[in-house]
């Protein structure tokens, strides 16, 4: 641990996307969003071979209940325990499963009980991952590259979406599903030697005030205390749960029906997702490339406003072309307010509570935030799609207040190495 110490302490001026330490990481990360996206193809297009289209829909959603009731417990463990080995065994858990699956097809045709199991089983590993996922960026880089790492972890994340379905889609149509869930449970492998290469420093000594581990319920109830009486976080884990909460649902189920009300048609919708994640793509490499931005706090309060205000316009512009631009300076926003969070969280909080604070964040994004989503639908149902998009943009506005409010939040600002 001394000699990774010194190593990462070399690196320290060193960009993080120059860091050989942080592209491996990267990589190993890169190659298991993807296998996520592949998976997911292969599960749906294994369920709509042997189910109707409400079956497959629980198929699809049933790994998300067990990740939303364990994803708490999930940060508990991301904090006993080293994040990247958690990593490493949800990682090699999905592989065996997922390869286990591959197997299975290739001999047998699936069945819809067996791809419900796999589903719910992903989802339970999946509650470990992502909480440990959160808290490992610290680990692998100097508090003033956090936000370069946010930028490019986003970049990976948009990577992901754009590149797995489409390998799905080529190893299905070589293959079949068996070969689809094997490109998948392949990319977890690839994984697993690169994260086993990812050097990780140390937070420091932890603070002796701090209370000890306990049982698992101890642990979660002190690390929910610990958000509540956080002065910045506990403000920025309310903004973003607003904000997930009022534009979330508008921007997945609203656009799709905003669409069909403006009979602009399925190439309409592509248009208007296409800029939105261009948007969220570039506000992600800014950060990666500037690795700071000034007066964070305000821009955070900033940033949020405009996606808003944003979200609340595009159902009122008469054109695509326009609601495409608004789209786009939607997601620009959007991925500077979520890095921005994101970044001043990590940075805040005490290294012994980064996996369930970390677990509390993605909770609100995973498990409340599709909560809205039939809300959604069924108000656009009866109101139509403009007053729901302008609700939904006022109610999502409320943490513009709350940031506002917060002083801790106004005077927050990004880590910057000093030229000393």
């Amino acid at each position: 641990m001394a000699n990774a110490e010194k190593i990462l302490s070399a690196r320290a001026t060193t960009p993080a996307y120059r860091d050989g330490n942080v592209l491996r990481w990267l990589a190993a990360y890169t190659a298991s969003l993807v296998g996520d996206s592949v998976y997911f193809v292969a599960l749906g297009w294994s369920a709509q071979e042997v189910a109707g289209p409400t079956e497959v829909g629980l198929v699809m959603a049933a790994g998300a209940l067990p990740r939303a009731l364990l994803m708490l417990g999930g940060g508990v463990v991301a904090d006993r325990f080293d994040p990247r080995r958690v990593i490493l065994g949800s990682d090699a858990l999905r592989c065996f499963l997922i390869l286990t699956v591959s197997a299975g097809i290739a001999l047998t045709a699936p069945t819809l009980w067996i791809l419900a199991i796999v589903a719910v089983l992903f989802g339970i590993v999946d509650a470990l991952f992502v909480p440990a996922v959160g808290a490992l960026p610290p680990r692998i880089t100097s508090p003033d590259q956090l936000a370069r790492v946010t930028g490019m972890r986003t970049l990976s994340m948009r990577l992901g979406q754009i590149a797995g379905p489409p390998i799905g889609g080529l190893a299905m149509g070589l293959g079949g599903t068996a070969a689809s869930f094997t490109v998948a449970g392949l990319l977890f492998a690839l994984s697993l030697p690169l994260l086993l290469t990812v050097r990780i420093r140390s937070l420091g000594e932890r603070d002796p005030a701090l209370p000890e581990p306990g049982t698992v319920g101890t642990d979660l109830l002190d690390g929910l205390r610990y958000i509540r009486g956080h002065r910045l976080i506990s403000p920025l884990v309310a903004v973003g749960a607003i904000c997930e909460l009022g534009l979330l649902g508008t921007l997945n189920v609203g656009m799709v029906l905003l669409n069909a009300e403006r009979g602009w048609g399925p190439s309409g919708y592509g248009w208007i997702v296409s800029s939105f994640g261009a948007g969220a793509a570039a506000s992600a490499a800014l950060l990666a490339i500037a690795g700071w931005l000034p007066r964070a706090g305000l821009m955070l309060a900033g940033t949020l406003f405009a996606a808003c205000a944003g979200a609340g316009a595009i159902a009122l512009v008469p054109t695509l072309w326009i609601a495409s631009v608004l789209a786009a300076v939607i997601g620009l926003n959007a991925g500077v307010l979520g890095s921005l969070v994101n970044t001043l969280i990590q940075t805040a909080a005490d290294p012994a509570y980064l996996g369930r604070v970390t677990s509390v964040v993605m909770l609100t994004m995973v498990g409340f935030a599709p909560l809205s989503y039939p809300m959604v639908g069924a108000a656009i149902g009866f109101w139509g799609a403009a007053p729901v998009f302008v609700a939904c943009g006022m109610f999502a506005s409320l943490g513009v207040v709350i940031a506002l409010a917060s002083s801790a939040v106004r005077r927050a600002e990004l880590p910057r190495r000093s030229c000393g």
